[in-house]
């Protein structure tokens, strides 16, 4: 198998002419920007190119990867041993200072994303890509593998007034792209009009799962510790909607879910008359979060386990969840209510889902099956379209 090489690499040892040539940069970055022996990105390239790096851009999360729940924002800073500012971009300001963006030439980008539409990374690239266009810096991805595989895409396209942080423009919630296609995509479906350079990964290829590529895995926030419970992430993501743990405050959060009213039993049963979900086993679980939704209470629930990637549906699963739990308790199931993200009026879940009419299919006991039917077509253009901006094949 050919050794994956990321995009942080390749531009650290062939540089472009640019960086060679002695332009300000900034990066923006996050505690998974390392190369294959867990160095940070950000000491690597002002050691390649002294001088130059002149300000640290960090995402949701904060620069290091220590802010555990949506909304929390990391306050500026100075980095502790380069003594460059570090900038937020997550938080009461979600767009980059234009005249910070003013000062450089050129903004890096090394980020690991998940492959699904509603991690922030995505839109806070967009968010950069947009004003760095008004200011005429140029914006270089140094990509990454997807690790969930670039092959498979999943669920209905977002609507644009639906459009938020978790989703700023239309796509799939299992969409397939590296961050550097992604940026791609947008630039040219969106007209961000941006000077837009990838640095590609090198040896990855489409059909790839993070495990398959020989890179370390650096959790890219805090409740994805695993590739585990990134595979589940675009279907389980969904649960940040509703009234029951996600699984944070355990330590497998998003393969974990469940809470204190769940009868498990009752909905493998009420799940197995359409027939069996494809490439996942549902194992009962009992567990007591330590933080977050139900803290210290005793939940039950199940953990995913996903035994066929090839198969398994992650966003036709969760949904299949979440209708079985819907029939099974009227009651005490609920719609989390804003705030989420910076939104203080529409329903999380129809954030999340960037499609109102998920929601209410659910609540009326339509069939999973028949949603996914409806957004077929919508899917199957996209695939088509997608396939312009592919950087890697297999």
């Amino acid at each position: 198998m050919e050794k994956v090489i990321p995009g942080l690499e390749i531009f650290l040892a062939e540089p472009p002419a640019w960086a060679a040539a002695g332009a300000k940069f900034a990066l923006l970055c996050h505690a998974a920007s390392i190369d294959r022996h867990y160095r940070p990105a950000p000491e690597l390239i002002a050691r390649r190119f002294p001088g130059q790096l002149k300000v640290l851009f960090g995402p949701q999360h904060g620069f290091g990867g220590e802010k555990q729940d949506n909304m929390v924002s990391s306050a500026d800073c100075r980095h502790p041993r380069l003594g460059i500012p570090v900038i937020s971009l997550y938080g009461p300001r979600l767009e980059p200072p234009l005249e910070i963006l003013a000062q450089v030439e050129v903004v890096l980008v090394d980020l690991m994303e998940v492959g699904t539409r509603v991690y922030t990374y995505g839109a806070t690239l967009a968010k950069l890509m947009a004003g760095a266009a008004q200011v005429g810096v140029k914006v270089a991805v140094l990509d990454r593998p997807n690790p969930i595989g670039g092959l498979q895409v999943e669920g209905n396209l977002l609507k644009p007034q639906w459009a938020s942080l978790v989703g700023p423009y239309p796509l799939p919630m299992r969409h397939g792209f590296t961050l550097g296609e992604l940026a791609r995509y947008y630039n040219a479906t969106q007209n961000l009009g941006c000077d837009l350079e990838v640095v590609p990964a090198r040896g990855w290829r489409r059909s790839q799962y993070f495990d398959e590529s020989g890179l370390p895995w650096v959790m890219p926030s805090p409740n994805l510790p695993t590739l585990e419970g990134a595979l589940v992430y675009p279907g389980q993501v969904l649960l940040e909607g509703t009234n029951l743990s996600e699984g944070r405050g355990t330590t497998r959060p998003f393969e974990y879910f469940g809470a204190p009213f769940l009868e498990p039993d009752k909905i493998l049963t009420l799940l197995s008359k359409p027939g069996p979900l494809p490439g996942v086993v549902l194992r009962e679980v009992v567990f007591e979060p330590t933080f977050h939704k139900w803290a210290g209470q005793l939940c039950r629930g199940f953990q995913l386990h996903v035994t066929d990637r090839q198969t398994f549906k992650p966003y036709f699963t969760t949904l299949s969840l979440l209708q079985a739990i819907i029939e099974l308790y009227p009651r005490q199931f609920a719609w989390r209510l804003p705030p989420y993200e910076y939104e203080t009026e529409r329903l999380p879940i129809d954030l999340l889902t960037g499609d109102s009419a998920i929601r209410e299919g659910l609540e009326q006991g339509v069939p999973v099956a028949e949603l996914e039917a409806a957004w077929k077509k919508e899917l199957s253009g996209f695939r088509e379209k997608c396939r312009e901006f592919w950087l890697y094949r297999d």
